[in-house]
Protein backbone atom coordinates (compact mmCIF):
# COMPACT_ATOMS: atom_id res chain seq x y z
CA UNK A 1 0.00 0.00 0.00
CA UNK A 2 2.75 2.20 -0.45
CA UNK A 3 1.13 4.43 -3.37
CA UNK A 4 -2.40 4.79 -3.43
CA UNK A 5 -2.58 4.85 -7.36
CA UNK A 6 -0.45 1.60 -7.50
CA UNK A 7 -1.83 -0.78 -4.25
CA UNK A 8 -4.82 -2.59 -4.28
CA UNK A 9 -6.80 0.03 -2.00
CA UNK A 10 -5.99 2.90 -5.20
CA UNK A 11 -7.31 0.11 -7.58
CA UNK A 12 -10.38 -0.23 -5.73
CA UNK A 13 -10.97 3.48 -5.23
CA UNK A 14 -9.95 4.14 -8.66
CA UNK A 15 -12.45 1.33 -10.26
CA UNK A 16 -14.93 2.27 -7.73
CA UNK A 17 -15.29 5.74 -8.58
CA UNK A 18 -14.74 5.20 -12.83
CA UNK A 19 -17.79 2.83 -12.02
CA UNK A 20 -19.87 5.49 -10.23
CA UNK A 21 -19.11 8.17 -12.21
CA UNK A 22 -19.74 6.62 -15.54
CA UNK A 23 -22.93 5.18 -14.29
CA UNK A 24 -23.96 9.03 -13.13
CA UNK A 25 -22.74 10.32 -16.63
CA UNK A 26 -25.04 7.54 -18.62
CA UNK A 27 -27.78 8.79 -16.41
CA UNK A 28 -27.10 12.44 -16.85
CA UNK A 29 -26.35 11.95 -20.55
CA UNK A 30 -29.17 9.73 -21.51
CA UNK A 31 -31.98 12.52 -19.20
CA UNK A 32 -30.39 15.28 -21.23
CA UNK A 33 -30.43 14.01 -24.48
CA UNK A 34 -34.34 12.71 -23.50
CA UNK A 35 -35.57 16.08 -22.90
CA UNK A 36 -33.74 17.38 -25.29
CA UNK A 37 -35.33 15.05 -27.78
CA UNK A 38 -38.54 15.83 -26.38
CA UNK A 39 -38.10 19.98 -26.49
CA UNK A 40 -37.15 19.97 -29.87
CA UNK A 41 -39.97 17.94 -30.47
CA UNK A 42 -42.29 19.80 -29.10
CA UNK A 43 -40.95 22.88 -30.45
CA UNK A 44 -41.23 20.94 -34.12
CA UNK A 45 -45.10 20.15 -33.39
CA UNK A 46 -46.04 23.49 -32.19
CA UNK A 47 -44.21 25.08 -35.01
CA UNK A 48 -45.58 22.64 -37.86
CA UNK A 49 -49.05 22.18 -36.42
CA UNK A 50 -49.33 26.19 -36.12
CA UNK A 51 -48.21 26.50 -40.11
CA UNK A 52 -50.70 23.99 -40.88
CA UNK A 53 -53.66 25.62 -39.38
CA UNK A 54 -52.72 29.03 -40.81
CA UNK A 55 -52.33 27.65 -44.16
CA UNK A 56 -55.13 25.77 -43.74
CA UNK A 57 -57.53 28.85 -43.47
CA UNK A 58 -55.73 31.24 -46.41
CA UNK A 59 -58.33 31.54 -48.80
CA UNK A 60 -56.11 33.37 -51.51
CA UNK A 61 -57.20 32.37 -55.32
CA UNK A 62 -53.96 30.76 -56.23
CA UNK A 63 -53.18 28.20 -58.61
CA UNK A 64 -55.94 26.99 -61.08
CA UNK A 65 -58.07 30.36 -61.08
CA UNK A 66 -61.80 29.59 -61.05
CA UNK A 67 -64.54 31.57 -62.62
CA UNK A 68 -64.54 35.13 -61.08
CA UNK A 69 -60.96 34.45 -59.45
CA UNK A 70 -58.24 36.88 -59.27
CA UNK A 71 -54.95 36.18 -59.24
CA UNK A 72 -53.13 37.04 -55.19
CA UNK A 73 -51.86 40.39 -55.08
CA UNK A 74 -48.53 40.90 -53.19
CA UNK A 75 -50.28 42.70 -50.49
CA UNK A 76 -52.23 39.10 -50.32
CA UNK A 77 -49.08 37.39 -50.11
CA UNK A 78 -47.41 39.67 -47.74
CA UNK A 79 -50.77 39.15 -45.57
CA UNK A 80 -50.18 35.43 -45.59
CA UNK A 81 -46.25 36.06 -44.62
CA UNK A 82 -47.34 38.16 -41.39
CA UNK A 83 -49.74 35.61 -40.45
CA UNK A 84 -47.18 32.99 -40.34
CA UNK A 85 -44.70 35.31 -39.38
CA UNK A 86 -45.36 34.96 -35.14
CA UNK A 87 -42.78 34.44 -32.40
CA UNK A 88 -39.41 35.50 -34.56
CA UNK A 89 -40.48 33.92 -37.50
CA UNK A 90 -38.77 34.40 -40.99
CA UNK A 91 -41.25 33.59 -43.75
CA UNK A 92 -39.92 33.25 -47.09
CA UNK A 93 -43.12 32.54 -50.14
CA UNK A 94 -42.44 31.48 -53.73
CA UNK A 95 -45.12 31.65 -56.14
CA UNK A 96 -44.66 30.67 -60.08
CA UNK A 97 -41.62 32.01 -60.84
CA UNK A 98 -41.65 34.95 -57.82
CA UNK A 99 -39.54 35.18 -54.98
CA UNK A 100 -40.97 36.75 -51.53
CA UNK A 101 -38.34 37.30 -49.30
CA UNK A 102 -38.33 38.15 -45.73
CA UNK A 103 -35.80 40.71 -44.52
CA UNK A 104 -32.28 39.04 -44.55
CA UNK A 105 -33.84 35.54 -45.28
CA UNK A 106 -34.28 34.18 -48.45
CA UNK A 107 -34.20 31.20 -50.72
CA UNK A 108 -30.55 30.48 -50.23
CA UNK A 109 -31.53 30.03 -46.38
CA UNK A 110 -33.05 27.43 -47.54
CA UNK A 111 -31.05 23.54 -47.29
CA UNK A 112 -31.15 22.12 -50.91
CA UNK A 113 -32.62 18.89 -49.96
CA UNK A 114 -34.75 20.76 -48.29
CA UNK A 115 -36.43 23.16 -50.90
CA UNK A 116 -36.19 19.71 -53.20
CA UNK A 117 -38.69 17.23 -50.78
CA UNK A 118 -41.07 20.34 -49.97
CA UNK A 119 -42.54 20.47 -53.50
CA UNK A 120 -44.82 17.96 -52.84
CA UNK A 121 -45.24 17.35 -49.10
CA UNK A 122 -44.06 18.97 -45.64
CA UNK A 123 -41.05 18.61 -44.70
CA UNK A 124 -38.95 19.96 -41.57
CA UNK A 125 -35.51 20.15 -40.89
CA UNK A 126 -32.79 21.41 -37.82
CA UNK A 127 -30.71 23.83 -39.67
CA UNK A 128 -27.50 25.84 -37.66
CA UNK A 129 -27.48 29.62 -38.83
CA UNK A 130 -26.86 32.69 -38.01
CA UNK A 131 -25.16 32.10 -34.76
CA UNK A 132 -27.57 29.48 -33.51
CA UNK A 133 -30.37 26.40 -34.39
CA UNK A 134 -33.40 27.23 -36.32
CA UNK A 135 -36.07 24.66 -37.21
CA UNK A 136 -37.02 25.35 -40.71
CA UNK A 137 -40.73 24.18 -42.07
CA UNK A 138 -41.13 23.71 -45.96
CA UNK A 139 -44.59 23.20 -47.47
CA UNK A 140 -46.37 23.37 -50.53
CA UNK A 141 -49.72 25.19 -50.89
CA UNK A 142 -52.59 23.26 -51.35
CA UNK A 143 -56.24 24.38 -52.73
CA UNK A 144 -59.31 22.91 -51.25
CA UNK A 145 -61.90 25.24 -52.21
CA UNK A 146 -64.19 25.40 -54.06
CA UNK A 147 -64.70 21.42 -55.10
CA UNK A 148 -63.30 20.17 -51.82
CA UNK A 149 -60.16 18.14 -53.41
CA UNK A 150 -56.76 19.35 -52.81
CA UNK A 151 -55.42 21.16 -55.76
CA UNK A 152 -51.80 22.44 -55.96
CA UNK A 153 -51.15 25.87 -56.37
CA UNK A 154 -47.98 26.28 -57.55
CA UNK A 155 -46.59 28.15 -53.91
CA UNK A 156 -44.01 27.24 -51.29
CA UNK A 157 -43.78 28.51 -48.04
CA UNK A 158 -40.33 27.91 -46.00
CA UNK A 159 -40.82 29.35 -42.51
CA UNK A 160 -37.57 29.65 -40.50
CA UNK A 161 -38.39 29.08 -36.39
CA UNK A 162 -36.10 30.14 -34.16
CA UNK A 163 -34.86 27.70 -31.45
CA UNK A 164 -33.18 29.95 -28.74
CA UNK A 165 -35.28 29.67 -26.04
CA UNK A 166 -34.93 25.72 -26.67
CA UNK A 167 -31.44 26.17 -26.68
CA UNK A 168 -31.59 28.55 -23.83
CA UNK A 169 -33.28 25.97 -21.74
CA UNK A 170 -30.92 23.57 -22.52
CA UNK A 171 -27.76 25.26 -21.30
CA UNK A 172 -29.53 26.27 -18.59
CA UNK A 173 -30.17 22.62 -17.81
CA UNK A 174 -26.02 21.68 -18.01
CA UNK A 175 -25.11 23.84 -15.36
CA UNK A 176 -27.20 22.01 -12.81
CA UNK A 177 -26.46 18.41 -14.41
CA UNK A 178 -22.74 19.22 -14.25
CA UNK A 179 -22.74 20.56 -10.55
CA UNK A 180 -25.09 16.59 -9.78
CA UNK A 181 -21.91 15.04 -11.52
CA UNK A 182 -19.71 16.85 -9.35
CA UNK A 183 -21.43 16.48 -6.15
CA UNK A 184 -21.96 12.81 -7.99
CA UNK A 185 -18.40 12.55 -8.04
CA UNK A 186 -17.68 13.62 -4.75
CA UNK A 187 -19.80 11.21 -2.97
CA UNK A 188 -18.58 8.16 -5.14
CA UNK A 189 -15.18 9.16 -3.89
CA UNK A 190 -15.97 9.16 -0.22
CA UNK A 191 -18.20 5.87 -0.61
CA UNK A 192 -15.02 4.09 -2.55
CA UNK A 193 -12.44 5.66 -0.10
CA UNK A 194 -15.26 4.36 2.60
CA UNK A 195 -15.57 0.94 1.21
CA UNK A 196 -11.92 0.18 0.38
CA UNK A 197 -11.41 0.95 4.23
CA UNK A 198 -13.55 -1.31 5.19
CA UNK A 199 -12.43 -4.41 2.66
CA UNK A 200 -8.80 -3.52 3.09
CA UNK A 201 -8.78 -2.94 6.84
CA UNK A 202 -8.24 -7.43 7.15
CA UNK A 203 -6.06 -7.45 4.44
CA UNK A 204 -3.84 -5.11 6.02
CA UNK A 205 -4.54 -7.08 9.55
CA UNK A 206 -3.66 -10.31 7.66
CA UNK A 207 -0.34 -8.29 6.00
CA UNK A 208 0.55 -7.32 9.65
CA UNK A 209 0.16 -10.96 11.08
CA UNK A 210 1.96 -12.49 8.64
CA UNK A 211 5.19 -10.36 8.87
CA UNK A 212 4.76 -10.94 12.48
CA UNK A 213 4.68 -14.35 11.84
CA UNK A 214 7.81 -14.35 9.73
CA UNK A 215 9.83 -12.10 12.30
CA UNK A 216 9.55 -15.06 15.02
CA UNK A 217 6.12 -14.60 16.54
CA UNK A 218 4.46 -17.85 16.14
CA UNK A 219 1.69 -16.95 18.96
CA UNK A 220 0.31 -14.33 15.88
CA UNK A 221 -3.55 -14.88 15.68
CA UNK A 222 -6.50 -13.06 14.50
CA UNK A 223 -10.32 -12.36 15.19
CA UNK A 224 -12.82 -13.97 12.79
CA UNK A 225 -15.20 -11.76 12.14
CA UNK A 226 -18.05 -12.47 9.95
CA UNK A 227 -18.72 -15.27 7.18
CA UNK A 228 -17.29 -14.15 4.16
CA UNK A 229 -14.04 -14.83 1.99
CA UNK A 230 -12.16 -12.41 4.05
CA UNK A 231 -13.05 -14.45 7.81
CA UNK A 232 -12.79 -17.80 5.61
CA UNK A 233 -9.15 -16.41 4.88
CA UNK A 234 -8.62 -15.08 8.91
CA UNK A 235 -9.72 -18.35 9.70
CA UNK A 236 -7.57 -20.38 7.34
CA UNK A 237 -4.41 -17.95 8.47
CA UNK A 238 -5.04 -18.85 11.94
CA UNK A 239 -4.89 -22.67 11.68
CA UNK A 240 -2.23 -22.45 8.93
CA UNK A 241 -0.04 -19.95 12.01
CA UNK A 242 -1.26 -22.49 14.48
CA UNK A 243 -0.07 -25.40 12.58
CA UNK A 244 3.04 -23.68 11.40
CA UNK A 245 4.00 -23.17 15.35
CA UNK A 246 3.58 -26.45 16.09
CA UNK A 247 6.07 -27.97 13.43
CA UNK A 248 8.69 -24.76 14.62
CA UNK A 249 7.81 -25.77 17.82
CA UNK A 250 8.77 -29.82 17.48
CA UNK A 251 11.86 -29.02 15.22
CA UNK A 252 13.30 -26.35 17.91
CA UNK A 253 13.07 -29.79 20.43
CA UNK A 254 14.47 -31.94 18.25
CA UNK A 255 17.32 -29.64 17.49
CA UNK A 256 18.03 -28.93 20.98
CA UNK A 257 17.95 -32.56 21.75
CA UNK A 258 20.32 -32.78 18.37
CA UNK A 259 22.68 -29.92 19.80
CA UNK A 260 22.84 -31.39 23.30
CA UNK A 261 23.06 -34.80 22.06
CA UNK A 262 26.14 -33.50 19.96
CA UNK A 263 27.84 -31.70 22.95
CA UNK A 264 27.14 -34.84 25.29
CA UNK A 265 29.23 -36.98 23.02
CA UNK A 266 31.65 -34.75 22.69
CA UNK A 267 32.76 -33.78 25.62
CA UNK A 268 32.15 -37.88 26.78
CA UNK A 269 34.67 -38.15 23.86
CA UNK A 270 37.17 -35.76 25.22
CA UNK A 271 38.04 -38.07 28.43
CA UNK A 272 39.57 -41.04 26.95
CA UNK A 273 41.07 -39.00 23.75
CA UNK A 274 43.20 -37.02 26.33
CA UNK A 275 44.27 -40.67 27.71
CA UNK A 276 44.68 -42.07 24.02
CA UNK A 277 46.46 -38.34 22.96
CA UNK A 278 49.14 -39.42 26.14
CA UNK A 279 50.54 -42.35 24.92
CA UNK A 280 50.99 -40.53 21.10
CA UNK A 281 54.38 -39.38 21.50
CA UNK A 282 55.49 -43.04 22.56
CA UNK A 283 53.83 -45.02 19.98
CA UNK A 284 55.04 -42.45 17.87
CA UNK A 285 59.06 -43.55 18.85
CA UNK A 286 57.80 -47.03 19.34
CA UNK A 287 56.57 -46.87 15.45
CA UNK A 288 60.43 -46.58 14.44
CA UNK A 289 61.35 -49.37 16.07
CA UNK A 290 58.68 -51.62 14.56
CA UNK A 291 58.68 -54.17 11.62
CA UNK A 292 57.13 -52.16 8.69
CA UNK A 293 53.54 -53.50 8.62
CA UNK A 294 53.05 -52.82 12.52
CA UNK A 295 54.41 -49.65 11.84
CA UNK A 296 52.66 -48.39 9.35
CA UNK A 297 49.43 -49.57 11.32
CA UNK A 298 50.77 -47.72 14.41
CA UNK A 299 51.20 -44.37 12.31
CA UNK A 300 47.21 -44.60 10.84
CA UNK A 301 46.00 -45.54 14.53
CA UNK A 302 47.63 -42.12 15.45
CA UNK A 303 46.49 -40.18 12.54
CA UNK A 304 42.89 -41.05 13.10
CA UNK A 305 43.22 -40.24 16.76
CA UNK A 306 44.69 -36.79 15.35
CA UNK A 307 41.85 -36.62 12.86
CA UNK A 308 39.09 -37.31 15.95
CA UNK A 309 40.59 -35.23 18.78
CA UNK A 310 40.74 -32.29 16.06
CA UNK A 311 37.13 -33.39 15.37
CA UNK A 312 35.72 -33.51 19.18
CA UNK A 313 37.26 -29.93 19.89
CA UNK A 314 35.63 -28.51 16.22
CA UNK A 315 32.07 -30.34 17.68
CA UNK A 316 32.70 -28.63 21.27
CA UNK A 317 33.48 -25.40 19.61
CA UNK A 318 30.18 -25.31 17.26
CA UNK A 319 28.11 -26.41 20.38
CA UNK A 320 29.66 -23.44 22.24
CA UNK A 321 28.19 -21.18 18.92
CA UNK A 322 24.80 -22.88 18.99
CA UNK A 323 24.57 -22.67 22.88
CA UNK A 324 25.47 -19.21 22.89
CA UNK A 325 28.10 -19.26 25.22
CA UNK A 326 30.78 -18.65 22.99
CA UNK A 327 32.75 -14.76 24.23
CA UNK A 328 34.90 -12.92 23.29
CA UNK A 329 38.00 -11.83 25.11
CA UNK A 330 39.38 -8.55 23.30
CA UNK A 331 42.99 -7.42 22.87
CA UNK A 332 45.34 -5.13 21.01
CA UNK A 333 46.56 -7.56 18.93
CA UNK A 334 49.76 -7.64 16.13
CA UNK A 335 48.60 -9.45 13.20
CA UNK A 336 51.89 -10.11 11.57
CA UNK A 337 52.58 -11.52 14.48
CA UNK A 338 49.24 -13.34 14.96
CA UNK A 339 49.62 -14.46 11.37
CA UNK A 340 53.28 -16.18 11.87
CA UNK A 341 52.39 -17.87 15.31
CA UNK A 342 49.72 -19.62 13.45
CA UNK A 343 51.82 -20.74 10.98
CA UNK A 344 54.62 -22.13 13.12
CA UNK A 345 52.36 -23.74 15.45
CA UNK A 346 51.25 -25.76 12.54
CA UNK A 347 54.56 -26.36 10.81
CA UNK A 348 53.47 -23.71 7.77
CA UNK A 349 55.56 -21.36 7.68
CA UNK A 350 57.50 -22.59 4.69
CA UNK A 351 54.49 -23.86 2.81
CA UNK A 352 52.71 -20.18 3.09
CA UNK A 353 53.31 -16.26 1.58
CA UNK A 354 52.76 -13.63 4.41
CA UNK A 355 52.70 -10.24 3.23
CA UNK A 356 51.65 -8.50 6.05
CA UNK A 357 52.90 -5.04 7.06
CA UNK A 358 55.05 -4.94 10.37
CA UNK A 359 53.73 -2.58 13.18
CA UNK A 360 50.30 -3.84 12.23
CA UNK A 361 47.44 -4.24 14.82
CA UNK A 362 43.59 -4.26 15.59
CA UNK A 363 41.78 -5.20 18.67
CA UNK A 364 40.53 -8.76 18.43
CA UNK A 365 39.88 -12.09 20.45
CA UNK A 366 43.32 -13.32 19.42
CA UNK A 367 42.15 -17.47 19.72
CA UNK A 368 39.49 -16.86 17.87
CA UNK A 369 41.45 -14.94 15.02
CA UNK A 370 44.20 -17.77 15.35
CA UNK A 371 41.40 -20.26 14.51
CA UNK A 372 40.41 -18.38 11.91
CA UNK A 373 43.66 -18.17 10.49
CA UNK A 374 44.53 -21.19 10.94
CA UNK A 375 40.83 -22.88 9.33
CA UNK A 376 41.22 -21.12 5.96
CA UNK A 377 45.36 -21.18 5.63
CA UNK A 378 44.69 -25.03 6.56
CA UNK A 379 41.91 -25.84 3.52
CA UNK A 380 44.04 -24.07 1.35
CA UNK A 381 47.06 -25.95 1.96
CA UNK A 382 44.97 -29.26 1.86
CA UNK A 383 42.16 -28.58 -1.22
CA UNK A 384 44.24 -25.72 -3.10
CA UNK A 385 47.94 -25.57 -4.38
CA UNK A 386 50.72 -23.21 -3.44
CA UNK A 387 51.36 -21.24 -3.23
CA UNK A 388 49.03 -20.01 -0.74
CA UNK A 389 49.51 -16.13 0.00
CA UNK A 390 48.11 -14.57 3.44
CA UNK A 391 47.46 -10.63 3.18
CA UNK A 392 46.14 -8.33 5.58
CA UNK A 393 45.23 -4.71 5.73
CA UNK A 394 43.22 -1.99 7.80
CA UNK A 395 40.76 -0.11 6.01
CA UNK A 396 38.17 2.70 7.06
CA UNK A 397 35.80 -0.15 7.85
CA UNK A 398 38.00 -2.62 10.08
CA UNK A 399 40.27 -5.22 9.37
CA UNK A 400 40.62 -7.05 6.23
CA UNK A 401 42.33 -10.22 6.00
CA UNK A 402 43.02 -12.58 2.97
CA UNK A 403 43.80 -15.83 2.08
CA UNK A 404 44.47 -17.30 -1.73
CA UNK A 405 45.55 -20.36 -3.20
CA UNK A 406 46.30 -21.06 -6.68
CA UNK A 407 44.73 -24.23 -7.01
CA UNK A 408 41.82 -25.57 -9.46
CA UNK A 409 39.66 -23.65 -7.11
CA UNK A 410 36.01 -24.35 -6.36
CA UNK A 411 33.90 -26.13 -8.48
CA UNK A 412 31.01 -22.82 -9.12
CA UNK A 413 27.65 -25.25 -7.47
CA UNK A 414 29.78 -25.55 -4.60
CA UNK A 415 30.63 -22.24 -3.53
CA UNK A 416 27.28 -21.07 -1.90
CA UNK A 417 27.63 -23.96 0.17
CA UNK A 418 31.31 -24.03 1.56
CA UNK A 419 30.44 -22.57 5.13
CA UNK A 420 27.48 -25.14 5.95
CA UNK A 421 28.20 -27.51 8.50
CA UNK A 422 29.67 -31.01 7.58
CA UNK A 423 30.01 -29.72 3.56
CA UNK A 424 32.62 -30.96 1.34
CA UNK A 425 33.30 -29.37 -1.96
CA UNK A 426 34.11 -31.18 -4.60
CA UNK A 427 35.63 -34.26 -3.14
CA UNK A 428 34.59 -36.26 0.71
CA UNK A 429 38.41 -35.23 1.33
CA UNK A 430 40.08 -35.84 4.87
CA UNK A 431 38.66 -33.00 6.35
CA UNK A 432 35.47 -32.74 8.60
CA UNK A 433 33.88 -30.18 6.83
CA UNK A 434 33.33 -28.10 10.06
CA UNK A 435 36.59 -25.96 9.28
CA UNK A 436 35.03 -23.06 7.27
CA UNK A 437 31.86 -22.74 9.56
CA UNK A 438 33.63 -22.41 12.36
CA UNK A 439 35.94 -19.79 11.22
CA UNK A 440 32.71 -18.21 9.58
CA UNK A 441 31.32 -18.19 13.66
CA UNK A 442 34.05 -16.96 15.08
CA UNK A 443 34.20 -14.21 12.39
CA UNK A 444 30.60 -13.17 13.09
CA UNK A 445 31.11 -13.44 16.63
CA UNK A 446 33.30 -10.15 15.80
CA UNK A 447 30.64 -8.49 13.95
CA UNK A 448 32.49 -9.36 10.76
CA UNK A 449 31.76 -12.03 8.02
CA UNK A 450 33.69 -14.19 5.66
CA UNK A 451 33.52 -14.14 1.55
CA UNK A 452 34.69 -16.79 -1.30
CA UNK A 453 35.42 -15.97 -4.64
CA UNK A 454 36.67 -17.65 -7.69
CA UNK A 455 40.54 -16.85 -9.02
CA UNK A 456 42.02 -17.40 -11.92
CA UNK A 457 43.93 -19.71 -10.49
CA UNK A 458 42.60 -20.79 -7.12
CA UNK A 459 40.13 -19.81 -4.54
CA UNK A 460 40.21 -15.94 -2.58
CA UNK A 461 38.82 -16.13 1.27
CA UNK A 462 38.49 -12.55 2.73
CA UNK A 463 37.99 -11.96 6.61
CA UNK A 464 36.73 -8.80 7.70
CA UNK A 465 36.32 -7.66 10.83
CA UNK A 466 35.17 -4.53 12.16
CA UNK A 467 36.57 -1.97 14.57
CA UNK A 468 35.72 -2.92 18.19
Amino acid sequence: MKRLSTGLRGRLVTAFTLIAVTASSLVAGIGYELVKNRVIERAEETAVADVRDTLAGARLPIGALWPGDSPPTDQEISALQRSLRARNRAVVVTYEEYLYPDGDFGLGDVPADLRVRAGDRMVIKRQEMRGGMWLVIGTPVWRVEPVHLPQPTGMSVFVFVPLHEEERLLAGMRQPMATAGAIMFAIALAVALVSARRVLLPVRRLGSAARALGAGHLDTRLPVRGRDELAELTATFNDTAAALERSVSELRALEAMSRRFVADVSHELRTPLTAMTAVTDMLSEEAERLPPEPATAVRLVLREIERLRTLVEQLIEASRFDSGTAVLSLETVSIADAVRDCLEMRGWTEQVEVNVPEGLAFTADPRRFDVIVANLVGNALRHGERPVVVTARTTAHGLEVKVRDHGKGIPPADLPYVFNRFYKAGTRGDGSGLGLSIARSNAQLHGGTISVRPQRPGTLFTVWLPPA
